[in-house]
């Protein structure tokens, strides 16, 4: 079991270039599945190939249980990496593709077979041992590729979007069958580049968010480091809290009216919604963004929570859930709306929302988050 740890690390490809990786400091424990995500362009790529010792780090100290392993060649760092092309050599067999990289090493030849062997029932593969890898489909060449990272015995397997070729349906098996390989190898640190929200919040013990497009200064920070839960539920700012979640967080322009300890008063286009944050940080009449997510939304003229007037736009009915996009004000952006079911709407008509206090969030003018007052999960 290796801890890896980040220290003011950044990458830089050429002087006069903007920085790639900015200053990241992240701390991934033993035994932890760490998901890097974020959009394409974010550098999470980089940051990974930095931890197996394809790139190389312009600052900052990168240590792996312990050691600091800046300098070290990738095969002395005791991580194995799976990359999103299987990159299997198609004249050798299964057994002999998961083999291969032990004979290089000069392997004892029945050790390397007990290895195969373990491997593949861990995998699923034992019948197809014999196998070419054209004889494969494309989840069972991913599961190979995957099998020659365990046949190593690593400290630290690196994983770099390797569900991105596959199709829906086997997106989800291999998900699943990287998630077991995890809770059965257990004492291996992982870590698994993704841009799909989805994979992050269902394996990762920790997440990292790197950001994209903020501009020179913020391209490739942390955006936020924690579990997926915290990003979830407590995003420390607007860019988290705007990528995790499908669909994405509402966010509406507003301004403050008052705040107190455990709640805030915000105008939204002629409406006062009452949030249960701490905002008194801020004074009345400063800028503020509200945000509440699509399935946080209630609709109807009854309940509890605060009202907000709008006129649905379109509608998708996905048969356990419906989604409606609506508009609140001419000026206003698009609000989207959960509902799970059938919804009996039509475009063009009116309905009431209601934003219950423990549902909103509020971010001052910088997108910085204010502190939620409510118990949440974690």
């Amino acid at each position: 079991m290796s801890r890896i740890d980040f220290k003011n690390i950044c990458k830089r490809y050429a002087p006069g270039l903007p920085l790639t990786i900015n200053n990241a400091n992240i701390s991934i424990g033993k035994g932890e599945f760490c998901v890097f995500v974020g959009p394409s362009g974010c550098g999470k790529s980089t940051l990974l190939r930095m931890v197996a010792g394809l790139e190389d780090i312009t600052s900052g100290d990168l240590s792996i249980g312990g050691v600091r392993v800046n300098d070290l060649p990738p095969a002395k760092r005791g991580v194995a990496m799976v990359f999103q092309s299987y990159a299997l050599y198609p004249h050798m067999t299964v057994a002999e593709n998961m083999a291969f990289g032990l004979r290089v090493l000069g392997a004892d030849k029945a050790a390397i077979e007990q290895k195969v062997k373990k491997a593949a029932e861990i995998l699923q593969l034992t019948p197809l041992l014999d196998r070419l890898p054209k004889a494969l489909s494309g989840g069972q060449r991913q599961r190979v590729a995957i099998g020659r990272a365990i046949v190593k015995e690593p400290d630290v397997f690196l994983f770099d979007e390797p569900l991105s070729n596959l199709d829906a349906a086997l997106r989800v098996q291999t998900r699943l069958e990287i998630a077991k390989l995890h809770h059965d190898i257990g004492t291996a640190s992982m870590i698994y580049v993704t841009h799909d929200q989805v994979e992050a919040m269902t394996l990762a013990d920790k997440i990292v968010l790197l950001r994209s497009g903020q501009g020179v200064q913020d391209h490739g920070s942390v955006a936020q480091f924690g579990s997926p839960m915290d990003l979830y539920h407590r995003p420390e700012n607007l860019f988290v809290a705007e990528f995790i979640g499908s669909p994405k967080m509402n966010i509406l322009p507003g301004r403050l009216v008052r705040a107190e300890a455990d709640h805030a008063v915000v105008e939204v286009h002629g409406a006062q919604i009452t949030v249960a944050v701490d905002a008194r940080r801020a004074k009345a009449g400063d800028k503020i963004s509200l945000g509440i997510r699509p399935e946080h939304l209630l609709a109807g003229d009854a309940g509890a929570g605060s009202p907000l007037h709008a006129k649905v736009r379109q509608m998708e009915r996905l048969g356990d859930s419906s989604m409606l996009y609506l508009d609140i004000a001419p000026d206003a952006p698009m609000v989207t709306l959960r509902l799970e079911g059938y919804a009996g709407h039509s475009a063009g008509e009116r309905i009431t929302l209601r934003v219950r206090p423990e549902h909103g969030y509020l971010f001052d003018a910088a997108g910085l988050a204010f502190q939620r007052t409510v118990q949440l999960p974690t």
